[in-house]
């Protein structure tokens, strides 16, 4: 690579308003891009170290309100007004027509089940007897391999470590509580510090890769929907028949019906979730909070459930059971995903949970606007009207 390839750098102080005008200058001699909008930012970028190298600006997306939601949580209790971060047309007035439905049935009730981040080490033996020998090990020296990964974090616990045996390999899965933080990294530190003790101490000679792939990082994996990953998260209500018709124009049987078929060609597409589109709000509130946005392909992961009442009424729930979330550390400690976190009283240590539940019954919300719409038919007349700009 020639020098005047290289995109410059300081070695000294990187994140600087020069050291980003520095770059632009050069990409726009690269490439011909003037970056006059890019360039434009309130933010210090003496804060971005440890989010971003070679820096140039601020994408400025836009960010709008739904709300208010009324959340019946442990965590979250209350009215929430959402910030959603989305060029989307219509996505936000959806999610706050589902809120005003989930108000007038006395809002959406969301429960925290569990919460584990993972890390998969695979360890090589010599054939399939030893790695068989070498998992009963690891049972029986839980304790120490616990203790000494605890030493890296003053956050994250190691609560138990799954097993499965392949050819001669073992393929182990650590499942950590990481607090308020999403935790790969930290899990991932905490690992190689036991995967070492593991290596000095078996009986049974071992060699490991940190990661044989089962934690599944970045990733959908049926393994998470039957064992979390993040936080498993249930949101449910009794939506009201009389408050369906006149808000959305639906009928409860109708909407019932319409999930029984939504269900069979989510199953015949092996879709990971049979719902309209949880993704929708989760990439909206992780991009305005801050949240890391390629966790969306695992979070989004899921199952809508319903049941029609003798009354007439539908109870609706949403089950995310990888559902990754952080109010501490990363991007959420960012100027403006900070004051989007602050919006909804979640910055900083012991909000992770409120959070996720926030999270969970927002989803609810759009599923519920977006079920409704395709029913009545106002899913392609609200596009044609509120969400084509093709300036």
């Amino acid at each position: 690579m020639s020098d005047d390839s290289r995109i410059p750098r300081n070695s000294e102080n990187d994140h600087t308003r020069e050291m980003a005008e520095v770059r632009r200058e050069f990409i726009k001699q690269k490439t011909g891009a003037d970056l006059v909008h890019t360039g434009q930012f309130s933010i210090d970028p003496a804060v971005l170290p440890g989010n971003i190298e070679n820096f140039i600006g601020v994408v400025q997306m836009p960010v709008g309100v739904a709300g208010p939601m009324l959340v019946n949580g442990e965590h979250a209790k209350g009215e929430f007004y959402v910030p959603l971060a989305t060029t989307e047309g219509t996505l936000v007035a959806s999610y706050s027509r589902g809120m005003r439905v989930i108000n007038e049935c006395g809002g959406v009730k969301t429960t925290v089940v569990e919460g584990f981040m993972q890390r998969a080490p695979a360890f090589l033996f010599k054939d399939a007897r030893e790695a068989r020998d070498f998992g009963h090990w690891i049972d029986e020296n839980f304790d120490n391999i616990k203790a000494t990964a605890e030493t890296t974090t003053s956050v994250g616990k190691l609560e138990h470590i799954q097993q499965w045996s392949v050819s001669k390999t073992k393929y182990l899965r650590f499942n950590y509580t990481t607090g308020d933080a999403a935790g790969q990294n930290m899990v991932g530190k905490a690992t190689l510090i036991a995967c070492e003790w593991i290596k000095a101490n078996s009986p049974i000679p071992c060699m490991y890769m940190l990661s044989g792939n089962m934690d599944t990082d970045k990733k959908h994996s049926h393994l998470n929907m039957l064992h979390s990953r993040g936080k498993r998260v249930i949101a449910e209500i009794v939506l009201k028949k009389d408050v369906l018709a006149r808000v959305m124009k639906v009928d409860t049987k109708m909407l019932a019906g319409a999930s029984v078929l939504a269900n069979t060609g989510a199953q015949m597409a092996g879709a990971a979730y049979n719902g309209p589109h949880s993704a929708n709000g989760i990439a909206s509130l992780y991009i305005a909070t801050g949240q890391d946005e390629a966790n969306v392909v695992e979070s989004h992961a899921g199952m809508l459930s319903h049941e029609l009442l003798d009354n007439g009424d539908l109870y609706m729930s949403v089950t995310l059971p990888s559902l990754i979330v952080a109010t501490f550390g990363g991007g959420t400690g960012l100027p403006t995903q900070k004051e989007c976190l602050e919006m909804l009283g979640c910055v900083g240590k012991g909000k992770a949970e409120k959070f996720a539940e926030i999270v969970a019954a927002t989803v609810l919300a759009g599923d519920i606007s977006l079920g409704c719409a395709v029913i009545a038919g106002h899913w392609v007349s609200s596009h044609d009207k509120m969400g084509r700009n093709r300036k």
